[in-house]
């Protein structure tokens, strides 16, 4: 790092200028929306955030006064002018999933990381339990580029240092973010009683988000008066939509109606900003998460749920069980309708334990509210902006 660098960061007692490499708005996908918010509510404590988006080649590309330059995959002159927009902040923080960067696996990400001339903070969103060796050989190399490495999760934390030989004084655990209700629209959202239970699964729509099996547990539940009523929110996502059009949607239009449950489950594509998703979870009485997938260490869609106060069944996932644990949900097995239905069941019948639940939620939320986290990446920067002084003096 140069040393105008050290000498400007070591100026710089309280706010930084804080470097944020990401997919971003308006692109779909989780890490967009992870980015976006870290990005706000840094900005909101003081904090200078320089974006520099991913150009993935998809499109969804927008003017923005945060967005200082642009990483075009595959370009390598890109690269290093990504690196050199990165470089003139204190630290750097690069959101890391396989798909985003250029090259075999992402492993473009390797040259911006050796071009960088400040700290950088690679935030690992996804730890696969079962890599191939090159995605594992890739995860240890950003490692050892990276200053830190965060993970959002202890399932995540222990896999890496089990399966992974990278040096766990690196490794920063962060909770993944959400806005979490004011109390306001806590009271606001209190005073909505539907006449109706309603349950929810929202997110990108594509084949192994387990929708098929509410809906088929929905069908084991044609006693419960008065009966559920099931929203799945959200579009398909748009790779899948690309490769594959809307089938995942439409086979579950035909699942519900061959089910004979058609009129309890609504498809809901409505877009929300952020403050309206939220009171939209929050106004649910039990969000389920039936997700196939059991190698899944982080899910911002859970985090949510927990932030807006709401009981969650889900399955067994990673992230799941180890959030739940508490007691602000319930975790059932995979692929298991029969399981399903007994959860929704043991929930909808039981007032005091889903109040329970709830009650266990609203007490989790605090820490996983943006304020907080971007609380947590702040601190941690300026302990890297101050390392990096230290060693040049």
């Amino acid at each position: 790092m140069s040393t105008s660098t050290v000498l400007r960061s070591a100026r710089t007692a309280t706010s930084h200028r804080i470097g944020m490499l990401s997919t971003y708005p308006p692109k779909i996908c989780g890490l967009a929306t992870f980015a976006a918010a870290l990005e706000g509510e840094l900005a909101r404590a003081g904090h200078r955030v320089d974006v520099v988006r991913i150009d993935d080649g998809s499109g969804n590309v927008a003017n923005s006064e945060s967005v200082v330059a642009t990483l075009v995959n595959g370009v390598p002159e890109s690269i290093r002018l990504a690196a050199a927009a990165l470089s003139n902040c204190d630290v750097a923080i690069i959101q890391h999933e396989y798909g985003i960067f250029g090259g075999a696996d992402g492993e473009e990400v390797i040259d911006l990381l050796q071009d960088l001339g400040v700290p950088a903070i690679v935030v690992f969103h996804t730890v696969p339990l079962n890599p191939t060796p090159h995605q594992r050989s890739l995860l240890v190399a950003i490692a050892e580029l990276a200053n830190r490495v965060v993970v959002m999760t202890v399932a995540a934390r222990d896999r890496l240092t089990k399966l992974y030989p990278i040096d766990s004084s690196k490794i920063v655990t962060i909770p993944h973010g959400a806005l979490v209700p004011t109390r306001d629209q806590r009271r606001e959202i209190d005073r909505i009683n539907p006449q109706r239970p309603q349950l929810l699964t929202w997110g990108l729509l594509g084949p192994g988000k387990g929708i098929e099996y509410v809906i088929d547990a929905l069908a084991l539940l044609g006693d419960l008066r008065p009966r559920p009523r099931y929203t799945i929110a959200g579009v398909t996502h748009p790779k899948i939509l690309a490769r594959d059009g809307d089938a995942y949607r439409h086979s579950l239009v035909r699942r519900a109606r061959d089910a004979g449950v058609e009129d309890l489950v609504t498809f809901d594509d409505t877009y929300r900003n952020v403050e309206q998703l939220t009171r939209f979870v929050a106004s649910a009485s039990v969000v389920v998460l039936p997700y196939e997938s059991r190698d899944q260490v982080t899910s911002g869609v859970l985090v949510d749920a927990i932030a807006a106060g709401r009981p969650v069944i889900a399955t067994a996932f990673p992230h799941a069980v180890e959030l739940l644990s508490s007691g602000a949900g319930i975790v059932v097995p995979h692929a298991d309708p029969v399981a399903l239905s007994w959860a929704i069941r043991s929930i909808l019948t039981n007032k005091h334990a889903m109040a329970a639940m709830a009650s266990e939620a609203g007490r989790m939320a605090p820490s996983m509210s943006w304020s907080a986290v971007a609380a947590e990446y702040a601190r941690l920067a300026g302990v890297l902006v101050r390392s990096a002084a230290s060693v040049a003096s």
